[in-house]
């Protein structure tokens, strides 16, 4: 198969990982291949750590290589795109959220949000982990579906694991805390751009696949998604927000740190329920990704006959 051929099968691939990961889930923690990477970084981190930019911008750019170098000895688009995309398991513990907070588990709720969101869940009531759950929804359709798949798509198993290294230093090092304002800005920063097109596009599939919500979502990204503090994270829950008629944003605790986020969308406050359409609504996106994915990649491998 030349190299022509080659390329055009990467987004088919790429579809092909999406099924996998509906039908088998996450590989075991023991044997998941981002434990091992973040066991690797995290010694890395201990031995390079200064508090300075240059050497945070050395450790995102050897995490990175690195996934780029797992990406290209695998070979495989459809099975670095399995290893990397995280659809069902966002799924499943939003629904585990949503099952809590129905039986007024308020504990068990709270037990389950470290696995969705970096704010502390100990003093949130039922509406504020409601609000913090499809907020996750929201943001990780984006990190944990839509940019792997298409950095897949676009550059095969190499971008797919790249991409999933620099979102795994991110979630390590870039948020901002005292240790990591200088450390980790540049996994911060490199996370943004790989974001930027994929985050544009999750909003592009909101709509697509809830068209009688078009003119409240190009409202709402147009109107308010820039006031939020993240270039990426504000566009999808804007999109979100205004598809499922909720307002999101408030203020968030993130241990010492308090930031007052956006109003996003112009519907009333979250309520429960609201975080079963919520997964509906990444589910219908993700599916209609690997729908269109498939096309684009039989159309280009029958051009390139």
């Amino acid at each position: 198969m030349n190299s022509a051929s080659v390329r055009s099968w990467r987004p088919v691939g790429a579809a092909i990982g999406i099924v996998l990961d509906q039908c088998l889930g996450e590989p075991s923690t023991p044997r998941h291949p981002l434990v091992h990477f973040g066991r690797l970084m995290s010694t890395l981190e201990r031995q390079n750590y200064r508090d300075s930019r240059v050497r945070g911008s050395g450790f995102a750019l050897v995490g990175t290589f690195v996934g780029v170098a797992s990406g290209r000895i695998l070979g495989s688009t459809a099975a670095a795109t399995y290893v990397a995309v995280g659809a069902r398991m966002l799924a499943d513990t939003a629904t585990d959220v949503h099952r809590a907070l129905a039986k007024d588990d308020l504990e068990g709720a709270r037990a389950l949000m470290p696995s969705l969101v970096g704010r502390d869940p100990s003093a949130l009531d039922a509406i504020e982990m409601t609000r913090a759950t499809v907020e996750s929804v929201a943001e990780n359709t984006v990190d944990a579906v839509v940019a792997p798949v298409l950095w897949a798509a676009f550059l095969g198993a190499p971008g797919a694991l790249g991409y999933r290294a620099l979102n795994t230093l991110d979630a390590m090092v870039g948020h901002r805390s005292a240790r990591y304002v200088r450390y980790g800005w540049a996994s911060a920063r490199l996370d943004d751009v790989a974001n930027w097109f994929p985050a544009r596009a999750t909003a592009v599939l909101v709509t697509a696949v809830r068209p009688h919500s078009a003119a409240r979502i190009y409202t709402a990204l147009r109107d308010q998604a820039p006031a939020h503090p993240s270039p990426n994270a504000g566009v999808a829950e804007a999109a979100f927000a205004a598809a499922l008629g909720i307002e999101l944003g408030g203020r968030n605790r993130y241990g010492e740190r308090i930031e007052d986020r956006p109003a996003l969308g112009t519907g009333r406050r979250p309520e429960p329920s609201d975080i079963a359409r919520a997964v509906r609504l990444s589910r219908d996106v993700t599916f209609a990704l690997a729908t269109l994915l498939v096309v684009v990649g039989v159309a280009s491998w029958r051009s390139a006959r």
